[in-house]
C-alpha cells in the first residue's frame, strides 16, 4: 500500500456522539425532542446540510440562519469538554511507516480542533483534507480521490479507514480498499474489504 486514508469522526476520535449530542441541543431549542443516539444511527457520516433537509422535512419546520453556527458551537464547546481519541489510535499511528492522511467531510477548523484536543495533530500535520475545501462529500468518492493525489498516491493502492456507511461507499468509489472499523458489530458489510474491531488488529494487518 502506498497511502493510508483516515476518516476523522467516529474513526479516530470518540465524536459522534458528542456531535448528535450537540443537534440534540441545539433541536431542543426550537422545541424539538430528539436523542442523540438515533440521530447518530440515522446520520453517521452524513453531510451536515442533508441531515437538516431531513429533519426540516420530518418536522416540518425551516431552522433559523443562527443555527449551523450555534450547532458548532456547541460541537467545539463539548469537543474541549470530552472528546477523546479512540482506544488504540495513537499506538497504531507511531507505529506506522506507510503515508497517511485524514480526508474528512467536517470543515478543517473542526477536523484540526479535534485532532489538536486528542493529541494527534503532531501525527498529521498538514496531510488533512476536508470536503468543504473541494465541495464534495461522501458517499461521492472526491474527497479520498483528492487526498490520493495531494499525497501523490495511485488510489488503487490506497487504503481508506472508515467508521460509516458513506464512508464505505465512498471508498468503494474510489476504488480503494476499505477496512471499515466497527467496534460494536459482527457482521462483515459488504462494501468493507476487511472489517476490524479494535485498532490494533489493524496495526497487526499494517505491521
Amino acid at each position: 500500500m502506498d497511502l493510508i486514508i483516515f476518516d476523522c469522526d467516529g474513526t479516530l476520535v470518540d465524536s459522534e456522539f458528542l456531535c448528535n449530542l450537540a443537534l440534540q441541543q441545539q433541536l431542543a431549542e426550537l422545541g424539538i425532542d430528539s436523542d442523540a443516539e438515533e440521530l447518530m444511527a440515522l446520520y453517521r457520516g452524513v453531510k451536515l446540510n442533508v441531515t437538516l433537509t431531513s429533519l426540516a422535512s420530518e418536522f416540518d419546520i425551516s431552522f433559523p440562519e443562527n443555527f449551523i453556527p450555534d450547532y458548532r458551537l456547541k460541537v467545539k464547546h463539548l469537543f474541549e469538554l470530552h472528546l477523546k481519541a479512540n482506544e488504540g489510535v495513537k499506538a497504531l499511528l507511531s507505529s506506522l511507516t506507510i503515508p497517511f492522511c485524514v480526508a474528512s467531510s467536517a470543515p478543517r477548523e473542526k477536523i484540526k480542533q479535534a485532532l489538536a484536543v486528542t493529541g494527534l495533530a503532531e501525527f498529521f500535520k498538514d496531510n488533512i483534507f476536508s470536503s468543504y475545501d473541494i465541495d464534495t462529500w461522501k458517499p461521492e468518492p472526491g474527497i479520498f480521490l483528492h487526498a490520493a493525489k495531494k499525497m501523490n498516491a495511485d488510489p488503487a493502492r490506497c487504503f481508506v479507514v472508515e467508521d460509516s456507511l458513506v464512508g464505505l461507499q465512498a471508498a468503494n468509489g474510489a476504488k480503494m480498499k476499505c477496512i471499515y472499523y466497527a467496534p460494536t458489530l459482527d457482521d462483515k458489510h459488504p462494501l468493507a474489504s476487511i472489517q476490524i474491531k479494535h485498532m490494533s488488529e489493524l496495526m497487526a494487518l499494517l505491521n
